[in-house]
């Protein structure tokens, strides 16, 4: 077994000695960095007509034997440790393994050619100017009606969830059928979630000898560095460290890790995260009955941390309607389904059939799901829940929220270069969601306004302007059918969720839902300014409850 850890650039090669020279940076290129770390192989300076190859998975590279060889002639197999031949390849090819990364995701799928330039919004916001001032009672009737018209879709997705459900029996399988599972963690200026993120996913009941966690870092971040280099890392606990590049992104990261994982099976959690124990367990067996064109589970989100503010129970009741009733009918309308950022679960071939994830997507999941429902594969919903930290301020929770809407209007732009592939691909109905679920939630937010006042109504108060709309008493009973359904539905999503304590604050949620419109304002402006920029969630701000 020789030790990469201490290489000696000095020395021959020489079979039998305990010594090994630096890796070859021209036989890497020849190889690429991506396959030397799916195959667990480094090429290393070459001897006196042989090519050593530091070999840390045998079994792997019996298999690619011969392409190797094929590629650079003759090889000599050198027995490493799996983690000193990733951190000798990560050194001196990570910048081949970043750039891979960043171009992983097909260009005709991608977002990263994709530049919405300041002059067509210019353009745009032209037009509804010139509207609004040359006919603003027109303008103003059509935007009141599509801001109706997507209420009334929401409130028919309630409807639709509303509808009794089953729920399977799990059916626990037998420890030599289990898949290896690989997770993938990605972190960023994590000062203190390190320690407790480690006892939280120790807690998981799962093989050990069938799970790896992968804990991804950028190389400039100092502070999760120094996080991690104080705990001691369990044995099936890796760090792998990222090199920069054009972007920096958790794809990008994620695509870098995904070359390195050993598992069919491929989990994203956040740093924050808390999974339920037989989460994993619950992962196999589905994927075990499931039918082989299922190709990501999405587990459901909920917080540790509901009482730390008014912010925090209103966020809790908007994942408690998204995960338990309109992703729930979104999948029973059957349209693509768009992931979340943490507890999805994918089949690894799916994943790099249609090129891991886009590098350059902010909300690189909601993407995900979209490309994957594009190539035939299908998600489901899983019966798990994983807890995690609600942003607790304002100010916090429109970054948060801004970055996804911006991720929205960049994942609906770039599927939407050629609305005819994209019909093809997921049939006319599916076209139908896709426009519903991206375009539909942003002009949602951007059109709350020309609806608010007619919440006045409820209350008998005036409205501050002459009414547009005709017929005000069907609008009056309109939205108030529409504030009750909205109600139940919400209550029904705590109940399902085990939170019906929160049923109280729902109608603190009409202090809540502006938030979306001012968050939007801020995605506008980074899309022409800044459309790949990531805007950090900070982590570990409040306790949990």
């Amino acid at each position: 077994m020789f030790d990469l850890a201490h290489l000696d650039p000095m020395s021959p090669v020489v079979p039998g000695r305990d010594a090994v020279p630096l890796p070859d940076a021209r036989a890497i290129r020849k190889l690429g960095a991506g396959f030397c770390a799916r195959h667990a192989v480094l090429p290393l300076r070459a001897g006196s007509g042989f090519q050593p190859i530091a070999v840390a998975d045998p079994d792997r590279f019996t298999l690619v034997a011969s392409r190797i060889r094929s590629v650079l002639g003759d090889i000599v197999p050198v027995p490493t440790k799996r983690a000193d031949l990733m951190a000798a390849l990560t050194r001196h090819g990570g910048l081949a393994l970043a750039r891979e990364a960043e171009e992983r995701c097909p260009p005709d799928r991608s977002c990263r050619g994709l530049r919405i330039a300041p002059s067509v919004a210019a353009g745009i916001g032209v037009l509804l100017v010139a509207a609004v001032c040359l006919a603003p009672s027109r303008a103003l009737i059509a935007g009141q009606v599509v801001a109706i018209g997507i209420l009334a879709i929401q409130t028919a997705l309630y409807l639709v969830a509303m509808w009794p459900r089953r729920t399977g029996r799990m059916v626990r399988q037998a420890p030599s059928a289990l898949p290896t599972i690989s997770i993938l963690l990605p972190l960023y200026r994590e000062e203190d979630i390190a320690p407790m993120l480690l006892e939280r996913i120790e807690a998981v009941d799962y093989p050990r000898d069938r799970f790896e966690v992968w804990l991804i870092m950028e190389c400039d971040d100092h502070v999760t560095a120094r996080a991690i280099s104080r705990v001691a890392l369990p044995a099936w606990a890796h760090v792998l460290t990222v090199a920069p590049g054009e972007v920096q992104t958790k794809p990008r990261a994620m695509n870098v890790a995904l070359d390195f994982c050993r598992g069919t099976i491929v989990g994203v959690y956040d740093a924050e995260d808390a999974p339920e124990s037989d989460q994993l367990l619950r992962v196999a067996a589905r994927f075990a009955a499931a039918k082989p064109n299922v190709a990501a589970l999405q587990g459901r989100l909920s917080f540790y941390n509901t009482r730390a503010s008014w912010l925090t129970r209103c966020f809790s009741i908007d994942y408690a309607a998204w995960f338990w009733m309109i992703l729930p009918a979104i999948g029973r309308l059957g349209w693509p389904i768009p992931l979340g950022g943490t507890t999805i679960f994918l089949r690894r071939d799916a994943l790099e059939a249609v090129g891991g994830w886009d590098a350059h997507n902010v909300t690189e999941d909601a993407d995900l799901g979209l490309r994957l429902a594009r190539a035939g594969w299908r998600t489901e919903l899983i019966d798990s829940v994983t807890r995690e930290e609600a942003t607790a301020r304002p100010l916090a929770w429109i970054k948060q929220r801004s970055r996804w809407q911006k991720g929205y209007a960049i994942t609906w732009a770039a599927h939407m270069r050629h609305p005819l592939r994209l019909i093809r691909d997921i049939g006319p109905w599916g076209f139908v969601g896709v426009q519903v679920l991206f375009l539909g939630s942003l002009a949602g937010a951007a059109l709350a306004p020309l609806l608010w006042p007619f919440w006045l109504l409820l209350a008998a108060a005036p409205l501050p302007y002459t009414p547009t709309l005709h017929a005000l008493w069907v609008v009056q009973l309109g939205l108030g059918l529409t504030l009750v359904i909205q109600a139940i539905g919400l209550a029904i999503a705590l109940s399902r969720q085990r939170r019906l304590e929160l049923a109280r604050w729902i109608p603190v949620m009409m202090l809540y839902y502006p938030l979306a419109t001012i968050s939007l304002c801020k995605a506008v402006a980074e899309l022409v300014t800044r459309p790949f920029y990531w805007d950090k969630t900070a982590h570990g701000v409040t306790r949990p409850d």
